[in-house]
């Protein structure tokens, strides 16, 4: 009989559940499938209940998402087995049997077995059991006991706690998804502004008595009904992006990830738009869509926090005047009446500029916050024309404090959008190019933190270099400006640099702001990616590149605050772009440009004896004999120093002074002097496959190169330096050094035959957005050299992979920039070689380059 059960309720589970899917799938309504599949599992658990045969005073209760009646395609079956006393042990094999019995009918089950006096002291201990049961709801059996159970958990409630409770928790769970509904792959049920947060707003006013659902707070006039019907709205939005989840994955699945945006955009009828290299992906829209959602629950429910908080810890401090509009309230800023902002639009701004002129304020009452979010439509091109609001905006930017909450709070609720127009365009607008990781909105706000950071004693440990600069930079709000603008037509086609331009140069007109400083704005609109360009990707030993570097700049001003914005700017697109390489190549180019511009001339005979002199200075103070480089430094071209600061110089030196016509392969490593990573260098013998052979064991250890410097000596050795990095150097650099300069020189010396290059596995983000690999191979502006540049996805054993392509065709390699954007590569190599000379041959080095970059 138990066998025949079985399969009679799986069939029927796998029916009604066909059934309700099709349904969905044919008419797009969430709720109505939620609702259907609780009432298909309901029927089942009835009747397996009943077949267990329990005693009769038991009852089975629904917890949790089930409890408040809905089921989503994988969720858990949050189930409660009450039972009046402890079970004996015929009731617990009842109990047993029934539980298996369920999880083979394929229901993902989270069951417990309490009494109600179990229930009560789990309640008290534990505030995920005490929410799980407030949503408690009778499948079967006993109602007295149930009915019991409710009345006993209503009278223990305690309103207060449970607030601090939820709020402490919903704290925690907003820290672990970094305290922003703007994630690229966001959990659509536990991210800021998802399910859970509306889920946290009906279980604070059920505690409290206050409601038990939107309507009813409408109704009691916690929210307005349009509030209501907003939040509706969205949590329809939220449950129907769920479901499509649950079915596409097959599992249990809350999470955006790259990999399913584009098949869940197109589920619900959204599709690419554009053509050409501009092209919107359907994912794009519906993760704007998204994101615009999570803004409006994120507002709305500071509102209702408030609300509810207000009622639960009643105050009754009096307001404190602090100008006709605004009142002190508790610590928060307040309206003097309703229509303050319907009578003074301009005070929709002020009252941001009041909050940073009184930092000690908490924020907005709820009653000021609902205000400004209905008001907000009257934001339109008069009120963008008002000289008064456009005052205001200034005042707000050159605030000396709060600056930067100000915004923040403006884009939250969407002022700044309202204000300017273009930022709101690309508000929740996704970046798929692999290293950044903020939409474009909070990459920008990511930048002016970064500026604003500068500025603030508390954070001049943090670079220094920039602190100073920006200490000494007059206006520094223009950077501020500048770091608004400098992303704010992206996605529009074309240059959004160039396009950026004419959207600054109307601000400043209308600004009032003077004709240099808009100048000066401008020109970092439109070159904020000039400095990262030639830092990272061009030769700056080369006198030439500085001096064109230095004429785009102009004079000081101009080049601070370019590095100022270049720096806040990439510090903004991922926490794993910025490095401490990076930092110096910008540092120097800085210095050297800064020098160019001070008259001093950067011919390369001066920097060729400036740096052996400070070279020279580091010997003397290792002791070495005066005349002990001569012999390797005879050996050295101009090439090599102009290559290496003094400190790289006198570091090999004092290794190679007595080793330079070595029978040996010589290998030295240290921590680099950066203060990340090591620096490794090697002498040896020039050979055709020295770089593969060396970037073969790099590839073995997983090290990341960052940067190369390739030099053949005029007796023929091979003089290489590396930067590479890898995590655990930090906690055992000194054993690693011993390993490396061992293992290195042992297999320099062995010759053995290089391994075939294997294609690492690539990020689960790359597999989603794979970049098309291309390779760009052209002389340099000298007709000296070839500049090859590379971009691709980044994976393992990509550079071997190269390196092994340049040497099959003899190419010799003179300097490496690796650059590593997240999960991108842009690679630039300076290489010779007869094979480059003629046209046939250079052409199946490209093609077979692009083979090996392939994914």
């Amino acid at each position: 009989m138990k066998k025949e059960l079985r399969e009679q309720l799986k069939g029927q589970l796998k029916t009604g559940r066909q059934m309700v899917i099709e349904g969905f799938r044919q008419d797009g309504m969430p709720e109505k499938l939620l609702r259907r599949l609780r009432q298909v599992v309901d029927e089942v658990l009835v009747i397996a209940w009943n077949e267990a045969a329990l005693p009769p005073e038991s009852a089975l209760v629904a917890v949790g998402g089930f409890g408040r009646g809905e089921l989503f395609p994988h969720s858990d079956v949050d189930l409660l087995i009450l039972l009046h006393q402890a079970p004996d042990a015929e009731t617990r094999s009842r109990l047993e049997e029934l539980v298996q019995l369920l999880w083979d009918l394929g229901l993902e089950i989270g069951s417990s077995i309490r009494t109600v006096d179990e229930c009560m002291e789990e309640s008290k201990a534990d505030i995920t059991v005490q929410t799980s049961l407030l949503e408690s709801r009778l499948v079967c059996g006993n109602p007295a006991l149930f009915d019991e159970l409710r009345v006993r958990y209503d009278a223990a409630m305690d309103p207060q706690a449970f607030f601090h409770a939820k709020m402490l928790e919903m704290k925690q769970r907003h820290a672990k998804y970094e305290d922003t509904p703007f994630s690229l792959e966001p959990n659509c049920k536990e991210s800021p502004g998802g399910l859970r947060d509306l889920h946290v707003i009906l279980w604070l006013v059920k505690a409290a008595g206050l409601a038990n659902s939107w309507r009813t707070l409408a109704t009691n006039g916690l929210i307005t009904p349009t509030e209501a019907k907003q939040l509706m709205e969205k949590e329809r939005a939220f449950k129907d992006i769920r479901v499509r989840l649950h079915l596409h994955a097959g599992r249990r699945e809350d999470r955006l990830v790259f990999d399913v945006q584009t098949a869940i955009a197109e589920s619900v009828g959204l599709h690419a738009t554009g053509s050409g290299n501009h092209v919107r992906r359907a994912s794009e829209h519906l993760m704007q869509r998204y994101y615009w959602a999570a803004k409006t629950v994120t507002q709305l429910n500071t509102i209702l926090l408030q609300n509810i908080e207000a009622q639960l810890f009643p105050q009754e401090g009096a307001p404190v005047p602090i100008n006709e509009r605004f009142n002190e309230v508790n610590g928060f800023i307040d309206i003097v009446a309703d229509d303050t902002f319907e009578r003074t639009p301009s005070s929709m701004l002020e009252i941001f500029l009041r909050m940073t002129e009184r930092p000690e304020l908490k924020g907005m009452t709820a009653r000021t916050q609902r205000a400004l979010w209905h008001e907000r439509f009257k934001i339109d091109s008069a009120f963008r024309r008002d000289p008064v609001n456009r005052a205001y905006f200034l005042r707000i930017l050159q605030a000396p404090v709060g600056m930067l909450h100000a915004l923040r709070r403006m884009n939250e609720m969407s002022i700044l959008g309202r204000y300017l127009p273009n930022f709101r365009k690309i508000v929740g607008q996704m970046q798929h190019d692999l290293f950044h990781v903020y939409t474009v909105d909070q990459h920008i706000l990511m930048v002016v933190r970064n500026m604003r950071r500068f500025t603030m004693t508390e954070h001049a440990h943090e670079y220094p270099f920039c602190s100073q600069l920006m200490a000494n930079f007059p206006n520094h709000w223009l950077l501020y400006v500048a770091a608004l603008f400098h992303d704010i037509a992206k996605g529009r086609g074309g240059d959004h640099s160039k396009l950026g331009v004419a959207d600054v140069v109307q601000f400043c007109q209308d600004h009032g702001i003077s004709q240099e400083d808009t100048e000066l704005v401008s020109f970092l609109v439109e070159q904020h990616l000039t400095m990262s360009h030639v830092a990272q990707k061009q030769d700056m030993s080369d006198p030439d590149v500085i001096e064109a570097f230095a004429k785009t700049v102009r004079d000081e001003r101009h080049l601070t605050g370019l590095y100022l914005l270049t720096v806040a700017d990439i510090r903004g697109t991922s926490p794993k772009v910025w490095n401490a390489w990076k930092a110096k190549l910008l540092e120097d180019l800085y210095k050297v440009t800064l020098r160019v511009l001070g008259g001093e001339p950067h011919s390369a005979d001066r920097e060729l004896k400036n740096r052996q002199q400070e070279a020279l200075a580091t010997l003397r103070l290792y002791g070495l004999h005066p005349q002990a480089h001569e012999a390797l430094w005879q050996q050295l071209d101009m090439a090599y120093f102009l290559r290496h600061d003094s400190s790289d110089i006198a570091w090999q030196t004092r290794a190679l002074y007595e080793k330079f016509n070595s029978a040996t392969p010589v290998v030295k490593c240290r921590l680099a002097p950066i203060g990340e990573g090591l620096q490794i260098a090697v002498y040896v013998k020039d050979q055709p496959d020295l770089f593969a052979r060396i970037c073969s064991y790099f590839d073995r250890k997983n090290f990341s190169i960052l940067d190369a410097k390739i030099h053949t000596t005029r007796h023929g050795y091979a003089l290489d330096t590396f930067l590479v990095t890898e995590q655990s150097f930090a906690n055992s650099y000194r054993d690693i050094i011993s390993l490396i300069e061992h293992e290195l020189c042992e297999l320099l010396t062995n010759q053995s035959p290089l391994p075939s290059p294997v294609k690492g596995r690539l990020s689960r983000q790359s597999r989603t957005f794979p970049i098309q690999p291309t390779v760009d191979l052209r002389p340099d502006e000298k007709g000296q050299y070839y500049l090859l540049s590379i971009a691709a996805n980044d994976r393992t054993g990509l550079l071997y992979a190269i390196a092994n392509v340049l040497t099959k065709y003899r190419i010799n390699l003179h300097t490496a920039k690796v650059m590593t954007l997240g999960e991108r590569v842009e690679d630039v190599f300076l290489v010779d070689g007869a094979a480059l000379s003629n046209q046939r041959t250079q052409l199946q080095v490209e093609t077979e380059l692009l083979e090996a970059l392939k994914i």
